[in-house]
């Protein structure tokens, strides 16, 4: 079996809004074979910058578009594809948005993968350790926090335990970061889950005081208060914070996690199947699950991330939470056939081969802004 064509697909819904959200565009890609067989995958990422890397002519050795690396390929050998993309990305890649072009790609032939076996890609990974994880419901906050509070309530009514709040406005003020808070916790009543994302707004002392603040509320964690590269920041923090520190969202590959996993700067790994792929976060898994600390995913896009996330942490020893990103975006909810989202609270991997989800070509159709191949 050999790879044919590489096709790189940019959606983008009609209205995109000023907000930290990205479900509001994507870049698929799908990898053909000559049997016939077709994986898909995704990168969150700007979709213009991941088509460009993708489409990149050859340069010299070390610097080489990734479509002219994989062409001709066997696809079931994905190790040896990462390695080699790695390889002669060096002048443009490593940490960054080359290595999430490479996840989507790398998704994509894990997906392949599973279609050639007829398998799902949680038991090509290693076998999943729990047949449903519990999701928290993952949202903006309001504009203050009488708005998050009535937010907070529609999650809880659809059935969810567990609710997080993220990005803007928090961060403006101290006054307005405890009014939301407060909001958020009214809303979802003592009993439910409240998580709270930051989004990198403050220095660590002040981290330190919003903790303190919020740990009357009963947080179940904080999340990216400090800048993402901030490695010192975030083991200082979380020597003292007395509640759990979570980040890692926008860490891309194994490299970018190093230095937090060998510091043991977080209590919380965020591991995000579009920015690291299945063969980097199963590295990922192995190095966290050895420092005792407890892995999450990162899912903020469409369906295709949320089966690739579901899949991979189902195989992970500790989970305790998922993500499930219920931003009322069509390109979130349409892009499948399947709707692959939580139930009463409550998500389980798919069980069909590869991914387990199917594209909706009609709406794939009716979002297409750019293809190459």
């Amino acid at each position: 079996m050999k790879i044919t064509e590489v096709i790189c697909q940019i959606l983008r819904i009609e209205s995109i809004e000023a907000k930290t959200a990205s479900s509001q565009d994507s870049v698929l890609v799908r990898i053909r074979t000559d049997t016939g067989l077709e994986g898909i995958g995704e990168a969150d990422s700007s979709p213009e910058v991941v088509k460009a890397i993708i489409d990149a002519p050859f340069s010299h050795n070390i610097a080489c578009g990734l479509r002219e690396i994989l062409v001709g390929e066997n696809p079931l050998e994905h190790e040896r594809l990462w390695q080699k993309m790695l390889r002669r990305t060096m002048y443009f890649g490593r940490t960054s948005v080359t290595i999430t072009a490479m996840s989507a790609i790398d998704m994509a032939l894990w997906d392949l993968k599973g279609k050639h076996f007829g398998e799902p890609i949680h038991r090509l990974l290693g076998g999943s350790r729990h047949k449903k994880i519990k999701a928290y419901a993952s949202i903006l906050f309001g504009r203050d926090g009488s708005e998050t509070s009535e937010i907070g309530r529609r999650w809880i009514d659809a059935g969810y335990r567990a609710v997080k709040f993220g990005w803007e406005p928090m961060g403006e003020s101290e006054a307005v970061d405890l009014d939301l808070v407060r909001g958020a916790r009214e809303g979802l009543g003592g009993d439910a889950d409240l998580l709270i994302d930051a989004g990198c707004v403050w220095d660590a002392r002040t981290a330190l005081r919003r903790a303190n603040s919020f740990a009357d509320f009963g947080i179940g964690w904080l999340e990216e208060p400090l800048r993402e590269d901030d490695v010192d920041g975030y083991s200082w923090l979380r020597d003292r914070s007395p509640v759990p520190i979570a980040a890692g969202e926008g860490e891309c590959g194994r490299e970018s996690f190093r230095p937090f996993i060998d510091r043991h700067a977080l209590d919380i790994y965020q591991v995000d199947l579009s920015r690291c792929g299945f063969t980097d976060a199963a590295y990922i898994r192995s190095r966290v699950e050895e420092i005792g600390a407890r892995l999450c995913n990162h899912c903020y896009t469409s369906p295709l991330t949320v089966a690739a996330s579901i899949h991979w942490l189902s195989t992970c020893r500790d989970a305790f939470l998922f993500e499930d990103c219920v931003e009322d975006s069509p390109l979130r909810h349409e892009l499948t056939v399947e709707k692959v989202q939580a139930t009463d609270g409550w998500i389980s991997p798919p069980d069909g081969p590869g991914l387990g989800v199917t594209l909706n070509e009609d709406f794939v159709n009716s979002t297409l802004v750019a293809e190459s191949r």
